[in-house]
């Protein structure tokens, strides 16, 4: 039996996992939060199998810091990340924040089972497009590794790119660096141009890859 644990916001959205998932007689739904910090609360005590966590959860922790944090107390933990985001930053995120796999909320039913089952048994689940796309930016880096320009960026370069990675407005990242947001900006495209990147996203990702968030490499 394949023990779960749902964690989403949505209170339909969970609903309806666990009548899907009941229809599976080797799974059965133990628990079920509404944010990342009950999330962990509840892992810690009913000690599922699995863990099927929403990425986006506004109120409280998110999906990636929870799985981030729950790895650390609960290393052999699986968490399926749920997300309805088709876009390789947030694909990175959630690996290097320790899921044991991936999957979209438009998947069709039998694909989540299929993941469900796959990341019980210890196994990694990407859905397909995800599987294709990483393998795309691993070969990418691979070829890239002796070219890593990190090290041509100045400290404060560093510091903008963390906070960037984070998710921090230009103006977030003004004050807490206490400069003004014209620098930020002078310090973001100096980013973008030794990196030879053209999006914030393409920064994300380079973060992440680097290890520069709270969790990950």
């Amino acid at each position: 039996m394949i023990k779960i644990l749902l964690v989403d916001d949505h209170a339909v959205v969970r609903s309806g996992l666990k009548m899907l998932l009941h229809t599976n007689p080797e799974m059965e739904v133990i628990g079920e939060a509404s944010e990342g910090n009950e999330g962990i609360k509840k892992a810690l005590k009913l000690k599922p199998n699995v863990v099927v966590m929403d990425l986006s959860m506004p109120h409280g922790k998110d999906g990636l810091s929870a799985t981030a944090e729950l790895k650390k107390q609960m290393p052999e933990i699986n968490i399926l990340i749920l997300t309805m985001h088709d876009d390789e930053e947030y694909l990175f995120r959630a690996v290097q924040a320790g899921a044991a796999g991936c999957i979209l909320k438009s998947a069709p039913h039998d694909e989540l089972m299929s993941a469900i089952e796959s990341v019980a048994a210890g196994d990694a689940y990407l859905h397909p497009a995800a599987t294709k796309r990483l393998m795309e930016e691993y070969l990418g880096s691979i070829k890239q590794g002796s070219n890593d320009t990190y090290s041509l960026l100045s400290d404060r370069e560093k510091e903008v790119l963390t906070l960037i990675a984070k998710g921090y407005s230009n103006k977030e990242i003004a004050e807490q660096l206490v400069i003004s947001v014209k620098t930020v900006e002078t310090h973001k495209g100096n980013l973008m141009e030794k990196l030879k990147m053209k999006t914030r996203p393409e920064l994300v990702e380079y973060a992440v890859k680097k290890g520069l968030l709270g969790y990950g490499i």
